[in-house]
């Protein structure tokens, strides 16, 4: 290699590296700001003053005699019980996990291995449903669920998270099968096992990848989701996100916006955890998912 070259190399290199520290520092500053100014009293993380007060925290120093304190989330965790919300989130992510990738792996195969041209019309039908705001189908499970009285409760808004979410995990699970050679589990059946028993002992643990893949997107929707928990679920059932609205809009004039701050802490950890958890299964799910067989 020509000193050039290998000039042009090393400046790439140094140039795509400070792009990288860069924009590092500027996704995670939020993050670790807000982790460490939940530990401040809101004086300090809120001073008008001098900003370095979040930093250094001479109101929290003076009023616990630390610069540390964990009043904000004894505040949202016991005061305003937002153990409540965090059960009630789990419950919803796991049902909706799960509930999505039964029918969604069900129906992908089915799709991915049929003749028939209805498939596309299918598929098309389910995008377009997928791509409607979600306010716009919310609002048409309203009326039927006053008149039945079952509105408030998370049964129901499982129930209405899954019909959203399948169009998704349906066209994601359908890619991962047609990346799977027919000839895999035509194998299995002339072998002697069934079409369900060559799709679950066979396919399934093929694609793995996949199904963990979409079921953490199918995780994040469930996890993340505001429109239809806020508009679905009563005061006492709420989940995390929309527990976390109602700190800022409640409790703001009492002057306890640190429970909020320390809401949004709690419910982005386990986020943080679970992406790193299954960053190998992720990139490999979504590149097993980019090629056909």
């Amino acid at each position: 290699m020509s000193s050039k070259a290998r000039s042009r190399s090393t400046t790439l290199v140094v140039f795509s590296t400070a792009f990288i520290v860069v924009w590092l520092i500027v996704a995670a500053f939020p993050f670790l700001w807000t982790v460490w100014g939940s530990f401040k009293v809101e004086a300090d993380f809120f001073s008008r003053t001098d900003w370095m007060n979040a930093v250094t925290g001479p109101v929290t120093q003076a009023r616990t005699g630390s610069a540390f304190t964990g009043a904000g989330y004894h505040g949202a965790w016991v005061e305003q019980e937002f153990w409540r919300a965090a059960i009630n989130t789990l419950i919803v992510t796991v049902f909706v996990t799960l509930i999505s990738l039964t029918f969604g792996t069900l129906g992908g195969y089915a799709l991915a291995r049929s003749g028939y041209r209805y498939t596309f019309w299918i598929l098309m039908a389910a995008l377009v449903f997928r791509a409607m705001p979600h306010v716009t189908l919310v609002s048409g499970y309203l009326l039927p669920f006053f008149q039945l009285n079952i509105w408030g409760i998370l049964p129901t808004t499982i129930i209405v998270i899954v019909a959203i979410n399948q169009p998704f995990t349906l066209w994601m699970l359908h890619s991962f099968f047609l990346s799977i050679p027919k000839d895999l589990d035509e194998s299995a059946m002339v072998d002697g096992c069934s079409r369900f028993q060559a799709f679950r002992m066979v396919v399934i643990p093929v694609m793995w990848p996949g199904v963990i893949t979409t079921g953490l997107f199918s995780f994040l929707l469930a996890y993340n989701d505001f429109t239809v928990t806020a508009m679905l679920l009563s005061q006492e059932n709420q989940t995390m996100v929309p527990k976390i609205a109602s700190f800022l809009g409640s409790t703001q004039a009492e002057g306890k916006v640190m429970y909020a701050v320390a809401a949004v802490v709690s419910a982005i950890a386990p986020l943080f955890l679970l992406v790193l958890f299954f960053q190998k299964q992720i990139v490999s799910g979504l590149t097993a998912g980019a090629v056909k067989g």
